[in-house]
């Protein structure tokens, strides 16, 4: 709408200035007329209205020249100049794109082909601005729009932030009350059935259950952060990505310094890299090999998750971070949202995808700071 009374503004002063140009042009007409009967004028001629048409314009520039362009006089024409030969050859070239811009006016002096005055004019002060005003007008509407753009999408990307914040709060809250329970009933599986080995793995699950709701717990407030080693943190998800895939599917860690250290909350810090691998596996359709990379590089941790699995289209490397995007049937498209979240967001950290190839796989790189001891 903005952009749309804008334009209606810039025809309308298109239209007001066409006008007044018209009207500056009858003014030097009549301007012209009345240098014609001045140099006609003889000692009988009442010159008393001839010198006040002339007197009275005080807004036109204009510039009077001869046949041969010589200017006999000039009005309303600011001048920079250091001495008078730069004050004619200024004129001059004022005159000769005065004559581009408007149609000189011939004032006929006497008989013969070069008996004549041209008189060149320019536009005023005022129409010179109300010219250029709407396209002003136009671009401040567009810096204001730009701005309200901006501001809708800030709000529409913080009303988001607030949706998931909200519903992994809420997720945890209410996963809180059974796993509890659960707990509960493990224990006492565990005095009934002291020598049962499928207790202790219940037990393992429900501890599983505990971290999830925890994790959700986390999202949208500052966690705490510590520093740990990256390669346990590294070891676990690996550990546990092993027990829950297929066999065929090969998780392995390379080139892992045993003292490299990040200050991190590693029960988010590890969910990143469980969704990573999650997301590796389902692109591999259960059979392919996941690296897990990670170096040193002075204080900034370099880590690399590649899988061999279908890769990424081109198109879709931009939106993969987005939340709601996802390639699966019975995707939700948090997995990656909220593993940017936590990496930029709670650690300050980038991850981005490196490459990816179709058919061939994907790499996905973070970026954190690190620390390194001297020792262990």
């Amino acid at each position: 709408m903005a952009v749309l009374i804008a334009a209606v503004s810039l025809v309308a002063s298109h239209f007001l200035v066409r006008d007044l140009a018209q009207e500056e042009r009858k003014r030097m007409e009549i301007w012209a007329e009345a240098m014609h009967t001045l140099s006609l004028a003889d000692e009988n001629t009442d010159l008393n209205l001839v010198l006040k048409v002339i007197e009275q314009n005080n807004t036109i520039p204009v510039i009077v020249t001869d046949a041969h362009g010589a200017v006999q006089t000039y009005r309303n024409v600011t001048i920079k100049a250091k001495d008078e030969a730069d004050t004619l050859a200024v004129v001059n070239d004022a005159a000769k794109r005065m004559s581009r811009g408007h149609q000189p006016i011939k004032v006929q002096t006497g008989e013969g082909a070069d008996n004549y005055l041209l008189v060149c004019y320019d536009d005023s002060l005022l129409l010179t601005r109300l010219a250029y005003y709407p396209y002003i007008q136009l671009g401040v509407v567009m810096i204001f729009v730009v701005i309200a753009i901006f501001a809708l999408l800030t709000s529409k990307k913080a009303e988001q932030n607030k949706v998931w914040v909200g519903l992994s709060k809420e997720t945890a809250h209410q996963l809180g009350t059974p796993i509890s329970s659960l707990m509960a009933w493990t224990e006492i599986l565990k005095e009934t059935y002291p020598d049962d080995t499928l207790v202790p793995e219940m037990s393992k699950d429900v501890k599983r259950l505990q971290l999830i709701a925890d994790r959700f717990s986390k999202i949208g407030s500052a966690p705490e952060r510590h520093s740990v080693s990256l390669r346990e943190v590294l070891f676990n998800v690996v550990e546990y990505m092993s027990r829950r895939t297929s066999q065929r599917v090969n998780i392995s860690l390379h080139a892992m310094d045993d003292f490299i250290r990040v200050v991190v909350n590693q029960q988010l810090f590890e969910w990143v890299f469980e969704n990573l691998c999650k997301n590796a596996v389902d692109a591999m359709e259960g059979e392919g090999r996941i690296d897990i990379t990670a170096t040193n590089r002075g204080n900034r941790v370099i880590i690399d998750v590649t899988d061999t699995g279908k890769g990424i289209e081109r198109s879709n490397i931009k939106n993969v971070f987005r939340p709601g995007f996802t390639t699966k049937r019975r995707g939700w498209g948090l997995g990656l949202s909220l593993a940017r979240r936590i990496i930029e967001e709670y650690h300050h950290g980038k991850i981005y995808v490196l490459r990816s190839e179709i058919g061939k796989g994907t790499t996905f790189r973070i970026e954190i700071e690190g620390e390194k001891c001297d020792n262990v």
